[in-house]
């Protein structure tokens, strides 16, 4: 909930996201549902209204596939 507006993150059925650290690269590897959630996610973060700083945490056993690294969707609007 963001002032006082409830923002729903749905999750499309059967949607795999597995988020790996290689180094210098994270790579994000998702089936069609997942990348469809992921889509999503992304959109309800970026409409109007969506404060600064507002943020989704994906853990492993928490949307993502087990041995995932942690990944933050945070809108930031500053420049």
């Amino acid at each position: 909930m963001t002032d006082g507006t409830t923002r729903v993150f749905t999750w499309k059925e059967g949607a795999r996201i597995e988020v790996r650290n290689l180094g210098s690269e994270i790579v994000i590897e998702a089936n069609a549902a997942g990348l469809k959630t992921l889509a999503g996610h992304l959109f309800t973060l970026a409409q109007d209204g969506v404060p600064d700083g507002a943020h989704l945490h994906l853990e492993e056993n928490n949307g993502l596939e087990d041995g995932s690294v942690g990944l933050v969707l945070e809108r930031c609007d500053d420049e």
